[in-house]
């Protein structure tokens, strides 16, 4: 007999991609996102949870959120919010359990079993990486095909804007995981951020041929192959500056080890220098979107700021409202992942 998985949720609970959803949050108008948020994730949880919370929460009045932790924790919240304002606020208690361990990361699995159930819409934790990826997937269940879904970070360049994945799920991937990472990115790039027939590069040491590790040197043949979503095509190996200038890969796939050192580097020095971008564009959120999982997960840093965990929660809100993920599964089904 098969013993069953703790935080699995049967497929028959799961709420459809795309699907309306329903439970302890009030639905409201057109454009109302309701969005789980992990108050024990992150290195100074809850209480710079509960400040980047309420800045969400302020800065737009069709955000509902669903606080998952502590009592008094969420009651912050509420108090600093008008009487009027109250009700957009849900909570969902978690008493400390036994082991520190356990009780941090059941806000993450509770937040995403909120959504498999249909309470909230979205995501968004500042907790430890691998449980927030183990609770999606076995929460929310993985697209067809995806065995290791990837975290994808948006990073400002020169020419714009740069997908890079994965930055901290698969440290150590087979060269059929990245090929599929290949294919979430460039669907990815398409729907959420518009751009047209995307560029993806493999990130290396070097663009001679033969440069790289074993996995470097046997990727190439298999990603040229590819038919990837949106239009996307293949352009060949990349290096670190060319993830800075912007002007040859829109998408740079990558393992989880390299591409979560090289975005905590860039992120560090552009917050020092200032980062390379359009200043009609903007500075995209310092977040990561889980690509592969039934559902939308938004992960920020866990030293994220107050700001930096608005930003976060905005970026899951905007997800839901463009219903990124059932695009992003249509568009996959028309491209190559079955």
């Amino acid at each position: 007999m098969t013993r069953p998985i703790t935080g699995r949720v049967a497929p028959e609970l799961r709420r459809p991609i795309g699907a309306a959803a329903s439970g302890q949050l009030t639905v409201g108008e057109p454009g109302t996102a309701r969005i789980a948020v992990d108050l024990l994730g992150g290195d100074h949880a809850p209480a710079v949870v509960v400040d980047g919370a309420l800045r969400a929460c302020q800065a737009d009045p069709a955000l509902h959120l669903l606080l998952v932790g502590p009592l008094e924790a969420a009651g912050e919240v509420l108090r600093a919010l008008p009487p009027g304002e109250q009700a957009r606020i849900s909570t969902l208690p978690i008493a400390p359990g036994d082991r520190v361990e356990s009780w941090v990361e059941s806000g993450v699995r509770s937040a995403v079993l909120a959504v498999a159930q249909g309470a909230a819409d979205a995501v968004l934790s500042a907790g430890n990486t691998g449980a927030t990826v183990t609770s999606a997937a076995l929460g929310l269940g993985r697209r067809p095909g995806v065995r290791r879904p990837p975290l994808a970070a948006v990073l400002p360049t020169a020419a714009g804007r740069l997908v890079l994945l994965d930055v901290g799920s698969s440290v150590d991937p087979d060269e059929e995981t990245v090929a599929m990472h290949a294919r979430l990115g460039s669907a990815y790039a398409s729907v959420v951020h518009g751009v047209a027939e995307p560029r993806v590069g493999l990130l290396t040491i070097g663009t001679e041929r033969g440069k790289g590790d074993r996995l470097r040197r046997e990727l190439p043949p298999l990603l040229a192959g590819l038919d990837l979503p949106g239009g996307g095509r293949y352009i060949g190996l990349v290096e670190g500056n060319d993830v800075v200038t912007g002007t040859i890969a829109d998408v740079v796939v990558t393992d989880g080890f390299t591409g979560n050192v090289l975005l905590k580097g860039l992120e560090t020095a552009y917050a020092e220098i200032g980062p390379p971008h359009d200043p009609a564009r903007g500075v995209p959120p310092r977040a990561a979107l889980l690509l592969g999982v039934e559902g939308t997960v938004v992960v920020c840093h866990g030293a994220a700021s107050a700001d930096d965990l608005a930003a976060g929660i905005a970026f899951a809100a905007q997800l839901h409202r463009q219903a990124a993920v059932a695009a992003m599964a249509e568009i996959e089904t028309q491209r190559g992942v079955p």
